[in-house]
């Protein structure tokens, strides 16, 4: 590159540029070095290098030297005098643009910098670095607090979710149970009103087959009065007599009024039965015998537990204590028996409709099959101590399996095909035993082995209501007792 190369191609560039010679004569420069010293620029052609800078000679020629002699740019310090006496320090770059020759002698490419400015810069450019380093961290910042922004209003907006579920399957369990409890209470009145209705008919009919009875029997003996002192009857007496067969009806009289007064007295109790179960919709603490609501469940029930196609009957084993009277919620506690003695009934029909019973009893013994083989359910009652009384129900069905059991008590479960459970039958039944009543219920099974019920409940619901005096506590505390147990 010739020095006239030189500035024409460092005329268009804005950088400070020095073309030299091995021996440091100034070949050519451009306007930015003549403005960094002051001077024009044809009064820096034909100076030397050592003449408008500081440094010793020795140093310059041997930084030439390095600039000549390396094909790497030489990175170098030169401090320049100006025209005005002051010094300028600079920061120097030399590159060879022709290799020293014998020939000729080397030219050198200088490229000056301000270092003050280049501080500056690089000072300001430190400054704009660490903004953007700053702004860099802050949106960093931000982005993470709208991450974790995210993340919690997923969180709560799940929680949310989850609390209005939870509501509405509480509002949906509610309006289940109050429908439930109005149709029991619908069933009670029902009930009642039809105890009423047919208790004044056959209190009547009851109250006059006595009279009736006593009538008959006078006029039969008038009749056998006449017999004795006119033996001789006309022929149309005769004829009568033989044709109502007079002896007979004499002798199966007796038996009629026999039958009419028992069959009265079995409506009776059938009245006494459904009167007592129609305390579903009483809401007030009772003292009740608490046998005469298992009976007349039964009673209720009655017509479920007979032999009909292909169920057999089903023995009812009472096994009653002498219990005191309890105070209690009686309509309550006969939904509670109503529901779980249902139950038992289902579980028999479905052993008997699976044919169950010799495969779980196969290695019985005879007689034990016999008593096996027949379905049966056992009601045991028993006072544990001054303060607590326990309702046993038990079947001899197929029995419950873990997975069941440990959903026994929880709302809408059911094992049973649509349209023939709700699923909220012993639910019902656990909230009247255990917060109702402050007691305690649990079911015991055995696969193959059938189930039994436990229910535990205070002789005065009133005295232990709230103070949770050995009984179960309320809520899901309670369901502990809830606990499978073999039998």
């Amino acid at each position: 590159m010739t020095p006239e190369q030189f500035l024409e191609f460092a005329r268009v560039l804005p950088e400070p540029l020095l073309l030299v010679n091995g021996e440091g004569q100034l070949l050519a420069t451009n306007q930015p070095v003549a403005d960094m010293l002051g001077l024009r620029r044809q009064e820096l052609q034909g100076r030397m290098l050592f003449e408008i800078v500081i440094e010793p000679a020795n140093d310059i020629v041997r930084y030439l030297q390095a600039c000549s002699s390396s094909r790497a740019m030489v990175i170098g310090s030169l401090t320049l005098r100006k025209n005005d006496e002051q010094t300028l320090i600079c920061r120097s770059q030399g590159a060879v643009i022709q290799p020293w020759s014998p020939e000729s002698s080397a030219l050198i490419l200088l490229r000056l910098e301000n270092r003050t400015l280049t501080s500056s810069n690089f000072v300001l450019l430190n400054e704009k670095i660490d903004e953007l380093a700053k702004e860099v961290q802050r949106r960093k910042q931000t982005e993470e607090a709208l991450k974790k922004a995210n993340q919690e209003l997923e969180i709560r907006v799940e929680e949310r979710t989850t609390a209005l579920q939870e509501t509405l399957n509480e509002l949906q369990l509610t309006q289940t149970q109050l429908i439930q409890a109005e149709k029991m209470s619908s069933l009670g009145q029902m009930v009642a009103g039809i105890a009423h209705e047919i208790n004044n008919p056959v209190s009547f009919i009851y109250g006059n087959l006595h009279h009736a009875h006593k009538y008959t029997h006078d006029l039969l003996k008038l009749v056998q009065i006449y017999q004795q002192f006119c033996p001789e009857t006309p022929p149309e007496i005769q004829e009568q007599v033989e044709e109502i067969d007079l002896d007979f009806l004499i002798q199966d009289i007796t038996k009629l009024f026999k039958s009419m007064q028992v069959g009265a007295e079995r409506i009776q109790e059938i009245v006494k039965s459904l009167r007592n179960f129609s305390r579903l919709d009483e809401a007030e603490l009772k003292q009740v015998n608490i046998h005469e609501g298992i009976d007349s469940t039964l009673m209720i029930l009655e017509h479920r537990l007979q032999a009909r196609h292909e169920y057999p009957e089903i023995k009812v084993i009472k096994k009653y204590s002498q219990l005191p009277n309890i105070t209690c919620y009686p309509g309550q506690l006969n939904q509670v028996f109503m529901n779980i003695l249902a139950n038992a009934i289902d579980a028999l029909e479905s052993s008997a409709l699976n044919s169950q019973w010799s495969e779980v009893n196969s290695q019985t013994t005879d007689n034990q099959k016999r008593i096996n083989n027949n379905p049966q359910i056992q009601i045991k009652t028993e006072l544990v101590d001054e303060k607590w009384i326990v309702v046993s129900i038990a079947d001899n069905g197929l029995g419950i399996n873990e997975q069941v059991r440990s959903k026994l008590f929880d709302p809408f479960f059911t094992t049973k095909s649509v349209g023939k459970g709700t699923g909220l039958g012993l639910y019902i039944s656990y909230q009247i035993i255990v917060e109702k009543h402050n007691g305690q219920l649990s079911c015991f099974s055995v696969p193959g082995e059938g189930a039994e019920f436990i229910i535990r409940i205070p002789i005065n619901t009133c005295r232990l209501r709230g103070k949770g005096e050995g009984g179960a506590p309320s809520g899901d505390k309670g369901r502990g007792e809830r606990e499978i147990k073999n039998l």
